[in-house]
């Protein structure tokens, strides 16, 4: 049987061979300490669960537009007025099914055959197999541990030629937690406008930044930086509802309608009581947003802190989201072989950074409980000294 020669182009997922290890481990009884997640341990708050039910008890079971609920899109260019400071047009928003979702309407509406997309690395994992599926390649712009594992503007132009499109900048970001700079983010605005490049941008962590850290939405900075933005953003990291499956993307009004006329076509519309959901999400109490942050930078500092008292490895600290990229490369393994061997030996599950680009590092998650990080980091660290 033949398949796709798209299909046959995705790269098997690092990520989701280390899961099934960890839970077959798990199901055979043996005690793993998993830091491979990428979701909240949270529950979603409460008033998002009712307002959702109570859609389903009214019989709100029934298709709603494409581009997502009236009410909904109007709640959202509303929040990224009010905390972003991006004027959108409802009509400027589309509503996914899952940011993941969304990052990929917007390339599909953007890229094509012969397009390059930019990809700083390391990288979420979906991204270059996205921008392949879009017929597009991507080309992997890699950052160091030194510059904060950050692409700089001259990064930027250095990779770029006449047939770059995109660039994806995801920030906070996923692996590193690195969130980049205004500074930073105006040079790097100037260069996309210097050459008309778009830029998708990925804020799906913007609430979950720590210390002074500010999260800044690059299509602000700049009129020519909003007219070449797609902002993405969700509700999966923020308020815990990563099984909802809603992200949204807010652009310029002919990508927003192209973004619209794809997913007319592939999914119709994301889950109707899921968005009473999200607009429950949105007008509602915010304080267990900032509970959520307060315990993630609790269990940030905690595992920062230990991980560099460790001898041959290093860590930059995060200043977002809810990893911790650590560089390996000292120990001399590959960060598969590292993985794979902390598994088996320490039962510790982490993800190897050759799944983000990264063949130098792990990542960690501290999306958990501070009982399993501090015993995971016991043996994490007992592992590391017989290497």
């Amino acid at each position: 049987m033949e398949i796709s020669e798209r299909a046959s182009q995705l790269t098997p997922s690092l990520t989701l061979s280390i899961d099934s290890k960890a839970k077959a481990m798990k199901a055979e009884g043996l005690d793993v300490c998993g830091f491979g997640a990428g979701e909240p341990d949270f529950d979603t708050p409460e008033h998002i669960k009712e307002a959702a039910i109570a859609a389903l008890q009214a019989g709100f079971t029934k298709y709603t537009p494409s581009a997502g609920l009236p009410e909904l899109r109007q709640a959202i260019a509303e929040k990224l007025q009010t905390d972003n400071g991006l004027t959108y047009k409802p009509s400027q928003v589309v509503v996914s099914s899952g940011a993941k979702h969304s990052c990929y309407n917007a390339i599909l509406a953007t890229c094509q055959e012969g397009d390059e997309v930019l990809i700083p690395s390391p990288y979420w994992v979906s991204y270059p197999d996205m921008v392949r599926l879009a017929g597009a390649e991507p080309v992997i712009v890699p950052t160091t541990e030194r510059n904060g594992w950050k692409m700089r503007a001259e990064d930027f132009e250095n990779a770029m030629t006449p047939r770059t499109k995109m660039l994806i900048l995801n920030s906070p970001n996923n692996p590193s937690g690195a969130v980049y700079t205004r500074e930073e983010l105006e040079k790097i605005s100037e260069v996309a406008a210097e050459e008309e490049i778009y830029i998708l941008s990925d804020e799906i962590y913007e609430k979950l930044v720590y210390d002074d850290t500010q999260h800044v939405s690059i299509a602000s900075i700049s009129k020519e930086a909003y007219d070449l933005t797609i902002t993405i953003n969700g509700f999966s990291k923020s308020y815990a509802m990563t099984g909802w499956r809603l992200g949204y993307m807010a652009a310029p009004e002919a990508i927003a309608k192209a973004a619209d006329s794809i997913q007319s076509h592939s999914t119709s519309h994301p889950c109707s009581f899921a968005q009473r959901g999200a607009v429950a999400a949105l007008k509602g109490d915010q304080q267990p947003l900032a509970d959520m942050r307060e315990e993630f930078d609790i269990r940030r500092n905690y595992m920062y802190d230990r991980i560099t008292k460790i001898p041959n490895i290093t860590a930059v600290r995060p200043q977002g989201a809810f990893y911790i990229l650590v560089n390996i490369s000292q120990l001399g393994l590959s960060s598969q072989n590292f993985a794979d061997r902390l598994l088996s030996k320490a039962n510790v599950a982490v993800i190897p950074g050759a799944a983000f680009g990264d063949d130098r590092t792990v990542r960690l998650s501290y999306a958990t409980s501070i009982d399993i990080i501090k015993k995971g980091l016991d043996r994490f660290q007992d592992f590391c000294r017989t290497l």
